[in-house]
């Protein structure tokens, strides 16, 4: 039975010896995995121990770079907190324990990432039906970036994935991106764009994926934009007009009206689709613009209007040109036909004081010269204003004058075969450079002159024509005739031509005149006597031989 009890005690002291030694110094470190810690975030570290009831504790990475975090031992607890978390705590971190002369340490590994948002979703533009748009997906602020995949989908068709496996040079936040090009249609209209990005690293799966979603918004540019106009596009001065514009799109395009200016600027006018313009002038004839615009275009339609005047006309009489003698009184008159109420103003083309009264009243107006002077010679003008018309009509007033007849004069009497001048004068003529001169000798022209010379100043002048001939017995009682013509087209009442007249009386000279002698003369007596009694005797003898006898106191008595 000894034997048996030392064998039984032996035993026992050698389980309290096991037990002992499980019961023995022991360090634990939590986490008790590697740890991922957020960029940004907070991470503690707790190494704790058992069988040891006053413990020394230290810290270190298995590369001995700084801790970057703070440590706080209480009793058998020890812990290494790192807040916020950064690139610089990405280690193997080691807890050592002390106990006595026992010593214990255990490490842990820390890994960093960074997803800290939910992707981005860009668009080069608006979506517009048919045309390129480019879908961008961004993921900001990622680490490790290696662990990055994105897909980007329309509703759950999948446009385009994308790992990033290329190696990370530094260690650093990278903002990744996917592009995806594509051309919407109509039946994008209310789809969603999906951007889904995962980071593949061991944490919970809210943790490691993040998705954004954006419905699309699909437009159609405007179009087949049309403009209705009521009632017509050719409008009277004070008539109005209504003009509709209508336009397609998505979204429906709002509708602009402006007027377009000269240069082709644009002049805004409404943001209705009806366009009412009242009470239309003259300046408001134009082209007029509809424009249906949205977010991705706009879509024009011109429509021109032409505002026509209330038609009016202005005459003036006596005409457009008229001729007045100086020192007579004309009269310029200027009516109106389509306006009831013009106003009316007179003024010379260059100018110049108008010398005369003006006189309106109603639908016309006078100016009166009188007495014409050199000073009314000018190009008037009546300008007549109805509402915002104007017309202007001139007249032209030329002056003349020619009041006398011309002035004969001769050098002397007229002798057959002497030279004699013939002066011919028209007194106080204007202008002179119209007139023109004749003489004549009976309806030969014996010479001709025109007054073509410049004249440099409004003055009376005479005319004269100056002519030397040889008259002969032939000439006379023909006629000297001095003709004077003022070339002004516009004379009516007063003659054209004036003339004065002079009958030739030539004398003989002495050398041609029949000479008599004394004997002659005594016998041309005697022959005028003879020659009739000859013919009483004749006749006397042819009655007697009749008869038979003659008696001349018979003869005589048959006489009485």
């Amino acid at each position: 039975m000894p034997g048996k009890m030392v064998v039984i005690s032996g035993a026992s002291h050698l389980l309290w010896m096991v037990f002992a030694a499980s019961q023995a110094f022991k360090i634990e470190i939590l986490p008790e995995s590697p740890i991922m810690a957020q960029i940004g975030a907070s991470v503690s570290l707790t190494c704790s121990t058992t069988g040891c009831e006053s413990p020394s504790f230290s810290w270190r990475t298995q590369i001995d770079s700084p801790l970057n975090g703070k440590v706080r031992s209480a009793g058998t607890t020890s812990t290494l907190t790192m807040d916020p978390v950064s690139f610089g705590n990405e280690h193997s971190y080691l807890c050592t324990a002390t106990c006595g002369a026992a010593k214990a340490e255990r490490g842990i590994k820390v890994h960093l990432y960074s997803f800290p948002k939910d992707p981005e979703i860009h668009l080069s533009g608006p979506l517009e039906v048919g045309q390129q748009v480019t879908a961008t997906c961004l993921v900001p602020d990622v680490y490790p970036f290696d662990r990055l995949e994105v897909a980007l989908l329309k509703d759950n068709h999948l446009l385009k994935n994308q790992e990033f496996l290329e190696p990370m040079e530094t260690k650093s936040l990278e903002t990744k991106s996917l592009e995806v090009t594509f051309t919407p249609t109509s039946g994008d209209i209310e789809t969603v764009l999906v951007c889904r990005a995962t980071l593949h690293i061991d944490v919970d799966e809210e943790l490691r994926e993040r998705e954004t979603t954006k419905e699309l918004q699909v437009y159609i540019s405007p179009k087949n934009t049309t403009v209705s106009v009521s009632p017509s596009t050719r409008l009277q001065e004070g008539g109005s007009v209504t003009m509709t514009c209508a336009s397609e799109g998505l979204p429906a395009p709002q509708i602009f009206w402006s007027k377009k200016l000269e240069h082709g600027a644009l002049q805004p006018l409404s943001g209705n689709a009806t366009l009412t313009l009242i009470a239309m002038r003259k300046e408001d004839s134009g082209i007029y613009v509809c424009a249906g615009v949205n977010l991705v275009g706009q879509d024009m339609k011109e429509v021109e209007l032409l505002v026509q005047e209330k038609p009016f006309t202005v005459e003036i009489s006596p005409g457009p040109q008229v001729a007045a003698e100086l020192g007579d009184s004309v009269m310029l008159t200027c009516g109106v036909r389509g306006c009831e109420s013009p106003s009316f103003s007179w003024r010379t083309q260059i100018d110049s004081p108008l010398s005369g009264k003006v006189r309106s009243a109603g639908t016309t107006s006078t100016l009166t010269l009188s007495p014409v002077s050199f000073e009314n010679e000018h190009y008037y003008l009546c300008t007549v204003t109805c509402g915002r018309k104007k017309l202007e009509k001139g007249i032209k007033v030329d002056l003349y004058s020619f009041p006398r007849d011309p002035e004969m004069e001769v050098s002397g009497t007229l002798v057959s075969g002497s030279p004699v001048t013939v002066r011919c004068q028209v007194p106080d003529v204007y202008p002179l450079d119209r007139l023109e001169m004749q003489l004549l000798k009976g309806e030969s022209i014996m010479k001709n002159k025109n007054f073509l010379e410049d004249v440099d100043k409004k003055s009376l002048e005479t005319g004269s024509l100056e002519m030397t001939f040889i008259p002969t017995t032939e000439d006379s009682g023909k006629v000297l005739v001095c003709q004077a013509q003022l070339h002004i087209d516009e004379l009516e009442s007063e003659p054209k031509q004036r003339q004065s007249t002079q009958t030739l009386h030539v004398d003989r000279r002495e050398s041609d005149k029949d000479y008599f002698s004394p004997g002659l003369l005594v016998l041309y007596c005697v022959s005028s006597l003879i020659i009739p009694a000859i013919g009483m005797i004749i006749y006397f003898a042819r009655k007697a031989n009749m008869k038979g006898s003659y008696s001349l106191v018979e003869a005589q008595k048959s006489k009485v």
